[in-house]
C-alpha cells in the first residue's frame, strides 16, 4: 500500500548511511530480545533510526514478499521522524522511556491519533483516522516506544460470523502461520502474534475479549499476557464487550512481555515481573483435566509443561475440577451480543469517515458483500443488533451466572490453597480453510475471560513443526506470580525453535 512503499524508500535513502557505521547489523539488531535492544539504544551502541530500519526492511521481506505473512496491515509513514527525534533525546542527555527506540506494533483496532487507520480489519472503517491515541498508544509514545506500524486481525476482532476463519479481514486478507504458512495463526490478534514470532518487531500489542491474545500466542509461539479486567485502559479501542475487553502485550520472552505490560498498565498499577528460580518453590498449581483426551499433541505438550513445573519445584494439585461452571460459558454470548451493541454505538459515533451505527456497517457490508463476505458472513453483527442490549433482562440473567463464575473460581482456589491453574491452550493449529472456518480443541481461555482472571501463555513445544503452548491462569494481582511460573517453564525448555516458513507438513 502507498504509505508502506513510501516508508521504504525512505529507508533505502538513508541506508547506505547506515552501514558504515560500526554497531550493530541489521541481523543482529532483530535477533535481541527488547531489554537488550533498548540497553543497547541507551548505550549509543546502535541508533533508533537503525532499529526501524532494520524492522522495516524484515517486514518487507517477510510481511510483503518471501513468505508474505500477511501480518502487518499497514506500516507508520512517521516511524522514521519518530525514530530520528529518539536519538535526537539520546543525544542531548534527557532521560530514556522504559521502551526508548523500540519498535512495537499496535493491532489495527487501537486508535493511534496519525496517518493509520484504525480498521478493525473492515473495508468499512478503511478510512477511519482516530483523533486521539489510545490509552495504550500513549502510553508506548511516552515510554518512548517507536510505534511502527499496524497489525491484520481477524474482522472486527473475530466477532462478525460464527463461521469465520481466524486471521482473516476484508482489509487486510489473511495472515498466516509462520511455521507452517498454509495454517492457521488463530486470532484475533493474529498479526500481532505472527510479527512477534518472524521478528517483525519485538514486541506487539493485542487485544482480548476470549482467546484473542492466547491462542494466537499458543499456535505461534509466542509470550502471550491476558491482563486482569480493568489492568489495561480500553479507551480508544475498538470494543466487543466492556467487561471482557482488554489489551495485553506478545514477546518472544516472559521478561520481554512484562515489560511492554509494565509500560500499558493504567498508572499506579503495581509492576509484575517474574520473581526468579526460587519463588517458584512450594507455589501450588492447580491442574485442569477438562480438557485431557481431546488431543494427543495437546496432551504430550501438556504432559511436559506440567513436569517442567514440578522440576522448577511447584507443587501440583492434579486435577481440579470445575474451573468454569457450564452455566457461565452458555451466558458468555449473550453478554457479548448485548454489550457489543452498545460499546460498538459508542465507539462509532466518534467515527468521521465511515458508519457511524451498527446498522450501516450491516448494510455496508451487504452493498460490499463480494469484498467483505466472500468466506463467511454477518450472523453475529445480526444477532448483537437484535440482541436488546445491556437494557435487556438476558443480559441481566447472564450477567449474575458470570458473577456466580467468578465466586466459583475464587472458592476454587481457596478450596485448594491455589497460587494458579495451568491447562493446555488450543491445539496445533490448523489448516486455513475458508468452508470449514476454525477448528479449535482444547479451547480454556473462557476460564480467564469470562472471570476476568488474569492468564499467561507460554509456548512449550514444536510438534509436526507446529507450536503447542500452555496457559497459567491467577486471581487478580498475582500477574508477577503468573510470570514466575511461565518464566520456569521457559528456563526448563530452553530457547524456542525459530519459525521456518515451511510451506506445508501435508
Amino acid at each position: 500500500m502507498a504509505t508502506r512503499k513510501l516508508t521504504f524508500a525512505i529507508v533505502a535513502a538513508v541506508t547506505l548511511a547506515a552501514c558504515s557505521r560500526p554497531e550493530l547489523a541489521h541481523d543482529r539488531i532483530v535477533a535481541l530480545d527488547a531489554r537488550a535492544l533498548r540497553a543497547e539504544l541507551a548505550a549509543g551502541r546502535v541508533s533508533a533510526m537503525e532499529v526501524t530500519q532494520a524492522y522495516l526492511e524484515r517486514i518487507a521481506a517477510l510481511d510483503d514478499e518471501g513468505p508474505a505473512l500477511g501480518a502487518v496491515i499497514e506500516v507508520n509513514p512517521d516511524a522514521l521522524a519518530i525514530a530520528r527525534a529518539l536519538d535526537e533525546r539520546l543525544r542531548s542527555g534527557a532521560p530514556l522511556g522504559a521502551l526508548h527506540g523500540v519498535p512495537v506494533l499496535v493491532k489495527a483496532n487501537i486508535d493511534t491519533a496519525d496517518a493509520m487507520a484504525t480498521s478493525a480489519g473492515s473495508l468499512a472503517l478503511a478510512n477511519h483516522r482516530a483523533k486521539a491515541d489510545a490509552d495504550v498508544v500513549a502510553a508506548l509514545r511516552a515510554a518512548g516506544a517507536v510505534v511502527l506500524g499496524k497489525t491484520n486481525l481477524s474482522e472486527w476482532a473475530n466477532f462478525r460470523s460464527l463461521r469465520s476463519t481466524s486471521g482473516w479481514s476484508s482489509l487486510g486478507g489473511q495472515t498466516k502461520n509462520p511455521y507452517v504458512l498454509d495454517r492457521n495463526p488463530c486470532g484475533s490478534s493474529s498479526g500481532s502474534a505472527v510479527a512477534v514470532a518472524a521478528r517483525l518487531a519485538p514486541l506487539a500489542v493485542g487485544t482480548e475479549t476470549d482467546g484473542s491474545i492466547v491462542c494466537p500466542a499458543a499456535v505461534n509461539g509466542v509470550v502471550g499476557i491476558k491482563p486482569a479486567s480493568g489492568t489495561v485502559s480500553q479507551r480508544g479501542i475498538v470494543p466487543i464487550a466492556h467487561s471482557q475487553d482488554t489489551a495485553g502485550p506478545f514477546a518472544r520472552t516472559v521478561a520481554d512481555a512484562a515489560l511492554l505490560l509494565s509500560v500499558l498498565v493504567e498508572p499506579g498499577t503495581p509492576a509484575a515481573a517474574p520473581a526468579g528460580p526460587a519463588a517458584v518453590a512450594g507455589l501450588r498449581v492447580g491442574v485442569v483435566r477438562d480438557y485431557w483426551g481431546a488431543d494427543a499433541a495437546v496432551d504430550a505438550s501438556f504432559a511436559q509443561a506440567l513436569a517442567w513445573l514440578e522440576r522448577a519445584g511447584a507443587t501440583l494439585v492434579d486435577p481440579v475440577r470445575g474451573a468454569l461452571p457450564a452455566a457461565a460459558g452458555e451466558a458468555e454470548l449473550q453478554i457479548l451480543l448485548a454489550e457489543f451493541r452498545d460499546d460498538l454505538a459508542a465507539y462509532l459515533a466518534t467515527v468521521e469517515t465511515g458508519p457511524r451505527t451498527l446498522d450501516e456497517v450491516i448494510e455496508f457490508n451487504a452493498a460490499n458483500a463480494a469484498a467483505v463476505m466472500p468466506h463467511f458472513g454477518q450472523d453475529l453483527l445480526l444477532a448483537a443488533r437484535d440482541s436488546g442490549g445491556t437494557a435487556d433482562d438476558r443480559y441481566t440473567a447472564a450477567v449474575r451466572k458470570a458473577a456466580d463464575a467468578r465466586d466459583a473460581l475464587a472458592a476454587l482456589f481457596a478450596a485448594h490453597e491455589l497460587d494458579a491453574l495451568v491447562a493446555p491452550i488450543g491445539g496445533r493449529a490448523w489448516r486455513i480453510d475458508y468452508a470449514k472456518g476454525d477448528e479449535l480443541v482444547a479451547a480454556s481461555s473462557s476460564i480467564a475471560a469470562v472471570t476476568g482472571y488474569p492468564s499467561v501463555t507460554v509456548p512449550v513445544m514444536l510438534l509436526d513443526a507446529l507450536p503447542l503452548g500452555v496457559s497459567l491462569v491467577g486471581q487478580p494481582g498475582d500477574e508477577s506470580l503468573l510470570l514466575t511460573l511461565g518464566e520456569a517453564i521457559e528456563r526448563e525448555r530452553g530457547p524456542f525453535p525459530e519459525p521456518q516458513f515451511l510451506p506445508s507438513i501435508d
